[in-house]
């Protein structure tokens, strides 16, 4: 696709008068149909009901239908791959663009991550609940605030211009990014054409604080396996044969700590880091972000944000072992464990399995088994930060927080991103989002800050609006 020249500057200050007043007005529906998504419990994962999901992604589609602007709008599912079953259900919503502009694909999610322990949260995870400045409730930040921050964008264009306008929309809703995305490639397969655009908005991440927005241009890719460390072919017991025969737990152990270096960085050869320059982020600031406990140190070595945005990191998440409950005098022969590993932007993701594969095998304490399975990937992402539609964002931004967004990385993943720049290399790719550093996505008490998500919104209907405005220049 072509590259699309300045805005035209019709009517440009009254366009944003109108998309402002039309967030303001429109913020409380904005926010109760948020609540309404919030009290609907749209966990993807296989343990969990996808009747739920398929009963968010309806709500989804009938918002969508709301607006009066697409021409079609779909619950659609697609296959995953390697076998017969089908992915959760996703919204796609399509309109055409005209008169020479471009087309916008908006992306968000509408399932969300399993609940915990409601003993965990301070108000039920599935009842949206205000308190201060903040919505509480899984899925109010990650993701379904980024739902609304479309549709209620949207809304507010359709306002301030009317219906008939001429930029193009794809929506995009997806059901299982919490699951993995599993059949996100083959819906864009599928899809390709519905969702093609000039610019895609993935409404997804963070902004750097309540009062300043970013723009994500940095992603970690991941690479996640369950490890199984064998060292007898039965329990023994552990008074008569402890100290000549090694049990798979102390195996397990002395492996894992061979991953780490003193500092607690990561000590796989192999394992690469990305070079960049990093805003100013005080230790201090860590520690009140994280809530790192008394006394506990930082790990890592270089600026705090080159560690969580710039160089690799492994986590233990989960471990298969005899409970503190039922423990017996026993060795165990055999235990595994969960082990996800963010790479740096700039490694692919085989290349860090690579070389985790090859550490674990030549690191094996005693000589003992080990077997990695269930091996699932996703791939770093860069954005390409000189094309128009970033120019375009940062301005609608500004715009609407009254200060220059600050470009970040994100120690997380978006791994479809991937995918995304497979499929259409030559769209301009924006991560942006509504959540603050309090927003504590995936953890007990996740919350919206109302104030942030209300410039999100409006940041996107501004750039609606001067995307509206733009025109393809005519073909040579």
């Amino acid at each position: 696709m072509t590259d699309i020249p300045e805005t035209e500057p019709n009517s440009s200050t009254t366009a944003a008068d109108g998309i402002r007043a039309a967030v303001e007005r429109g913020l409380p529906s904005t926010i109760a149909d948020l609540c309404a998504l919030v009290r609907v419990p749209s966990v993807s994962w296989d343990a969990f009901d996808r009747g739920q999901v398929a009963r968010s992604a309806e709500m989804v589609a009938e918002l969508a239908r709301g607006l009066g602007v697409f021409e079609t709008v779909e619950v659609k599912q697609a296959g995953i791959p390697g076998g017969s079953e089908l992915g959760q259900p996703a919204v796609l919503a399509t309109r055409a663009a005209r008169n020479g502009r471009p087309t916008v694909l908006l992306y968000a999610h509408h399932d969300v991550q399993p609940p915990g322990n409601d003993g965990d949260w301070e108000t039920l995870p599935f009842e949206p609940t205000v308190r201060g400045d903040r919505l509480y409730g899984r899925g109010a930040a990650d993701d379904k605030a980024g739902v609304m921050a479309h549709i209620a964008s949207i809304r507010a264009l359709v306002e301030a211009v009317g219906p008939d306008f001429d930029l193009g929309l794809a929506l995009f809703i997806e059901g299982e990014e919490e699951f993995g995305s599993r059949s996100f490639a083959t819906f864009l397969e599928e899809n390709r054409e519905a969702l093609r655009a000039d610019a895609i908005v993935v409404a997804d991440s963070n902004n750097w604080d309540i009062d300043t927005p970013a723009l994500t241009i940095a992603l970690r890719g991941n690479v996640t396996f369950r490890l199984t460390v064998r060292t007898l072919d039965h329990a023994s017991h552990s008074g008569m044969f402890g100290g000549a025969v090694p049990d798979a737990m102390m195996a397990t152990v002395r492996l894992l700590g061979t991953l780490y270096a003193a500092d607690g960085s990561v000590a796989v050869a192999g394992l690469t880091s990305h070079d960049t320059a990093t805003p100013e982020y005080s230790e201090a600031q860590l520690r009140q972000e994280t809530g790192l406990a008394a006394g506990v140190s930082p790990i890592g070595h270089g600026s705090v944000l080159s560690r969580i945005w710039s160089q690799p990191a492994i986590t233990i998440t989960g471990i298969d072992a005899p409970t503190v409950a039922n423990a017996s005098n026993t060795l165990s022969p055999v235990i595994s464990v969960r082990l996800s590993t963010r790479i740096a932007p700039g490694q692919p993701a085989a290349d860090a399995f690579a070389a985790l594969e090859t550490h674990l095998r030549e690191n094996a304490p005693f000589g003992a088994q080990i077997d990695i399975d269930d091996v699932d990937t996703g791939e770093a992402f860069l954005v390409d930060t000189s094309g128009w539609a970033v120019t375009e964002t940062r301005h609608a931004m500004e715009e609407a927080w009254g200060r220059a967004p600050v470009d970040i990385g994100v120690g997380g993943s978006i791994p479809f991103i991937a995918d995304l720049v497979r499929v259409f290399p030559e769209a301009q790719i924006l991560v942006t989002g509504v959540e603050d550093p309090d927003s504590r996505a995936h953890s007990p008490n996740e919350s919206l800050h109302l104030g942030v998500f209300k410039r999100a919104v409006l940041a996107e209907a501004f750039l609606l609006g001067r995307l509206n405005r733009r025109v393809q220049p005519a073909a040579s």
